[in-house]
């Protein structure tokens, strides 16, 4: 028999909550009254020490992993609720530290629902990825839909995909039921990290969902992480007085979503009777090229004299175009983004003003050169 979401929650726990985004779901929830406990493992890549973490007075932090049972049985205690982002992030990175993205997410998120089944919890919301999609969703010249495309990366190939004769795709907003299809070692956790948390919170009489986050941005992202969003790694190199260092020729798509509005669909989330047994777009429903976000972040910045470094290469796992249909979002969460990118600039260059950042694009841009992941 499932514990149903109708009634008041009041505890809740966030994996991950010391994050970029488990800060500000922590605020968000906090703001609402609700107790929150943070779970994060501080991990050095996304943590500098000398920045402790500032979350929300009366939040109580836990150091530790997720892949620590006991701490998690004793995180867990009281608590109604969980919110799920604990999880290694980055495509390109993960392509070669393989294992240590399958540990930390999925394995991770097997502990998490072990002592989840011995638990009071009622419901749990995934953070899943735009990435579990690959490339986004197309039409053809003839008018009909296209869900598994591939790009070739022979020399002399066009970046965008094209049909069986050459002609060009044309990309669309990609809803839910656009079949995943995995390519990179980060999408495919992503992807057992909502099916596991499916399968399982229904087996054991949980309420949960999944939010498929396309690409957060805001204050308080992780700078010196060379994995990390695509407009913290821009500002990374602006800040440092570097070109952003573009892939492809730039003109690739995405879908870029305030962090605020991320948090508020997670609030959203864990309220709505509706949610349970499906997964989400979470994005602003507006698609902009990765060289036109770059420009405007240099102009805000007052960098524009730093023109974008276009590498003309690609790095294996990523795509070309996805951006998101939020209709269901809307429809059963109510999700309504309040935030687009152009308004959220001065905020976040406001923000950057006082911060520093070690530009680490190089190295990664090499590491993945060296093993065979750039082409």
């Amino acid at each position: 028999m499932q514990k149903l979401w109708r009634c008041r929650l009041t505890k809740i726990l966030i994996t991950g909550g010391a994050g970029f985004i488990g800060r500000r779901v922590s605020y968000a929830l906090t703001a609402e009254g609700y107790d929150v406990v943070a779970l994060d493992a501080l991990i050095d890549q996304v943590h500098r020490r000398s920045d402790p973490p500032v979350l929300p007075r009366g939040v109580r932090l836990i150091t530790g992993d997720v892949r620590d049972a006991s701490l998690v049985r004793k995180a867990l205690d009281g608590v109604e609720a969980v919110v799920h982002l604990a999880a290694e992030v980055g495509v390109g990175q993960s392509m070669y530290a393989i294992n240590r993205y399958v540990s930390a997410n999925d394995s991770g998120t097997a502990i998490l629902f072990e002592e989840l089944a011995r638990s009071s919890v009622r419901r749990i919301v995934v953070a899943s990825s735009m990435s579990v999609y690959g490339e986004g969703l197309y039409r053809d010249a003839s008018g009909r839909q296209r869900t598994h495309v591939q790009r070739t990366f022979a020399p002399g190939h066009a970046w965008d995909p094209l049909d069986e004769t050459g002609r060009p795709l044309v990309p669309l907003a990609t809803p839910e039921t656009k079949p995943v299809d995995l390519a990179s070692v980060y999408a495919l956790t992503k992807y057992v990290q909502e099916r596991l948390t499916l399968m399982l919170a229904a087996a054991y009489g949980m309420e949960g969902c999944a939010l498929r986050l396309f690409n957060t941005f805001g204050p308080g992202q992780s700078l010196s992480n060379p994995y990390t969003g695509v407009l913290a790694i821009f500002a990374s190199r602006l800040l440092n007085n570097r070109p952003p260092m573009v892939f492809e020729d730039g003109l690739q798509r995405r879908d870029f979503v305030h962090v605020d509005d991320v948090a508020d669909a997670f609030a959203a989330a864990l309220k709505a009777p509706e949610a349970s047994g499906h997964v989400f777009n979470i994005g602003s429903g507006q698609s902009r090229s990765i060289l036109e976000v770059a420009q405007l972040l240099a102009t805000a910045m007052g960098k524009s004299d730093l023109d974008p470094e276009i590498i003309g290469k690609a790095r294996i796992g990523d795509i070309r175009h996805c951006f998101a249909d939020i209709t269901q979002a809307c429809t059963l969460l109510d999700f309504k983004p309040k935030r687009s990118l152009e308004t959220s600039l001065d905020e976040f260059t406001s923000w950057l003003a006082t911060q520093s950042a070690i530009d680490s694009v190089g190295r990664a841009r090499t590491e993945l050169e060296e093993r065979g992941l750039v082409s």
